[in-house]
């Protein structure tokens, strides 16, 4: 016989036998002598491999062979695996079979084609002609070998397949499993859920799995496995395959695998290691558990007096922290430190952090005094405590609360006194303005040669004194402010030097402001001296005109208002309708007749002057009386201010209010009482929204 192809070896037996080894992707087989008559006595054998991973197709092209029943004289045997074909004859009859246009396909990449002849052949039969080819098994569709299937997903191609996994999963050194690495799972919940991969679908093969609860010591874990546990097991060994086993401190648990739930297991620790192993077989459910942790217990707390607690339980374990408040009105003291809120914990040893304080009642403490006021409790006990009340109030002989509203306090929770409109501010008390405690006599004469003062009844008069000598005058407004002359504290006036004296002042330690003086020389017990603190003159002030004749002194401290020392109203609009001939008091120290100074305070009343006639008069005289100006006085004279009354007060008294306020300051004239000569004052009027800003004065 001859050897068709490259990949062909022949083999003799020492029978006779002859073995042919193909070993290509594809080739060709055909009778000897083909398509002449075969020889008899034949025994041929084909064996044809093709790589792994292909299987092997063979079909005739030409067959013709001796006829017999069962083929029992000359035949084709096709053997692989389980497969076995065996063709004779010329035609398939019911003892015969030809291949035909059939085609034979091995599972397998091995086949064996034998070819035997018997002695003889009745007739002239020409063979046979085969081909065979390779042909690419999808082991991913076919699944020949349940051993090589993979456990995720199949990928095939030519000559092979190839397994890969799902996400999270790996694929194990046989290729074809799938599983997943799961050794550094760590808990420290105190509780949750815990299962093996993909459950309740089949958990993967060839894993280890190692879950850790770890928890602060004091608290102890249980599991609760849920009914659904399926874990391949065998029934005679226990769990050989697939298991789970529990570590709990030095107590072991398991191992588990079969269909029975392990159910609920008290692990008494508070560190856990769960191992989960599966070999490279089966496809069961696993597992899944529920973990729950309680801590150690600990004594029911109680509220304090005086408070509460939170939340409130009937038991109490490890790591629980409760809320301790005192009630509205109370506060812990702990260490000295007063605190609002209080915090415990129970602890692993099964104690509290700390004890309970106690709830304190808030003490506001001694409220504020108030200046010029007084404060009246509403309790009997002068209670301090929270909830309690207090009332201020100014002493009203002398002032008045500068606030309509309500001046109660409360005792709150935050420790303060507290009030509904003011908050925490205080009221202040505010001296009561132009009313003297002693009524002014009936006044009639002029300072020169007049009437002496009686003492008090002008308590707003105040004495500028140089080396105990009054130069000038002056009135009290608010607590700490005086009003007077602006000449009085600057130099005289000089034509070459006009500067110095509009704008220069004395020295405020060159004289003393007194209050509550009556006497001109004489010290007396009722008196207030100070120093000024600073001189404020009008900035529209003229020395050379004396237009806005008018400056402020700011005292150090506010004054003592006495029955002696109370200041003078500034006009309102309603004092603004003064008309001619309304009366006015005029007061001082002055010079009087024969150029004497006065024993005491001296007071004079007279009429305010037609503003248009008193410029008449002074212009005569080369004078100019300036719309700032108020002039008053008689036509007669005899009643008017002198030298040492500069900058003292003119006031008139409201019969609405019986309140004196300040009208003007004494300015300038022409001599002191003469005849057709008015005495010119600076009106405060003119200037009051100028001292308003520098004083913040208000009538009270």
């Amino acid at each position: 016989m001859g050897c068709f192809w490259l990949f062909v070896l022949c083999l003799f037996s020492p029978a006779g036998a002859n073995f042919t080894e193909l070993t290509g992707m594809f080739g060709q087989i055909q009778s000897p002598n083909y398509p002449e008559g075969y020889p008899s006595d034949l025994d041929l054998t084909w064996n044809i491999t093709v790589p792994t991973g292909f299987r092997i197709k063979l079909y005739f092209m030409h067959f013709d062979l001796e006829p017999s029943y069962l083929c029992e004289y000359d035949y084709v045997k096709v053997v692989s695996d389980d497969l076995l074909e065996t063709f004779c004859g010329r035609e398939s009859t019911d003892t015969e079979r030809i291949p035909g246009q059939e085609f034979v396909l091995t599972k397998s990449n091995t086949m064996t084609v034998t070819f035997k002849t018997d002695f003889s052949n009745e007739e002239r039969f020409t063979g046979f002609e085969a081909h065979y080819s390779a042909i690419d098994i999808d082991e991913c569709v076919e699944k020949l070998d349940e051993a090589l299937v993979c456990d995720h997903f199949c990928h095939n191609f030519i000559g092979g397949f190839y397994c890969s996994c799902r996400f999270s999963y790996i694929l194990h050194s046989d290729n074809r499993t799938c599983k997943v690495e799961c050794r550094d799972n760590v808990f420290t919940e105190k509780s949750g859920t815990i299962s093996s991969p993909d459950y309740p679908n089949s958990y993967p093969k060839s894993s280890d799995c190692l879950y850790r609860i770890e928890l602060e010591e004091g608290f102890t874990i249980s599991l609760e496995f849920a009914d659904i546990f399926d874990l391949e097991d065998h029934p005679d060994v226990p769990c050989p395959y697939d298991y789970l086993k529990i570590k709990a401190g030095i107590n072991e648990f398991g191992p588990y695998c079969g269909d029975k739930s392990p159910g609920k297991v008290n692990t008494n620790s508070s560190s856990i290691h769960i191992t989960f192993h599966s070999d490279d077989s089966g496809d069961n459910q696993g597992w899944k558990l529920t973990f729950t942790s309680v801590g150690n217990p600990c004594p029911v707390v109680h509220p304090p007096a005086n408070g509460t607690i939170e939340p409130v339980q009937e038991q109490y374990s490890f790591k629980d922290q409760v809320q301790i408040r005192c009630n509205t009105g109370f506060k812990f003291v702990k260490g000295g430190d007063e605190v609002e809120a209080y915090q415990i914990e129970c602890q692993k040893s099964g104690t509290w952090s700390s004890s309970i304080p106690t709830c304190k009642v808030i003490d506001c403490g001694t409220p504020r005094p108030l200046e010029d006021g007084f404060i009246t409790f509403h309790s009997t006990d002068n209670r301090t405590l929270f909830g309690s009340h207090i009332e201020y109030s100014c002493h009203a002989i002398y002032y008045r609360m500068e606030t309509e509203l309500n001046t109660t306090y409360t005792c709150m929770e935050n420790g303060f006194w507290v009030n509904d409109e003011l908050g925490t501010d205080l009221p202040t008390c505010q001296p009561v303005c132009g009313k003297p405690r002693i009524k002014p006599s009936s006044i009639q004469p002029k300072i020169a040669q007049g009437r002496a003062v009686s003492k008090g009844a002008l308590p707003w008069i105040t004495m500028l004194s140089k080396n105990g000598i009054p130069f000038c005058g002056g009135s009290l407004i608010g607590q700490k402010w005086i009003i007077t002359a602006a000449h009085c504290l600057h130099p005289p006036y000089d034509p070459d030097n006009p500067n110095l004296s509009n704008f220069q002042h004395i020295n405020v330690t060159s004289f003393k402001v007194i209050l509550g003086r009556q006497k001109t020389l004489r010290k007396e017990e009722t008196e207030q001296v100070f120093r000024a603190k600073r001189i404020i003159s009008h900035p529209c002030y003229n020395g050379s005109t004396f237009e806005f004749d008018i400056a402020l002194l700011e005292l150090p401290h506010k004054v003592t208002i006495t029955d002696y020392v109370m200041p003078i109203c500034l006009p309102e609009n309603s004092f603004s309708t003064l008309r001619t001939d309304d009366m006015v008091i005029v007061s001082g120290w002055g010079k009087q007749f024969l150029h004497s100074i006065p024993e005491t305070l001296m007071e004079i009343e007279i009429p305010i002057v037609d503003h248009d006639k008193c410029k008449n008069v002074y212009s005569q005289l080369g004078r100019q009386v300036t719309d700032d100006m108020i002039c008053a006085g008689l036509k007669q004279g005899g009643s008017d201010a002198c030298q040492g009354d500069s900058g003292g007060p003119m006031v008139a008294l409201d019969n609405e209010t019986n309140r004196w306020f300040l009208v003007g300051t004494v300015s300038w004239g022409d001599g002191c009482g003469e005849d057709n000569r008015y005495g010119v004052y600076s009106d405060v009027r003119k200037s009051l929204e100028w001292i308003h800003n520098v004083t913040k004065v208000k009538n009270f």
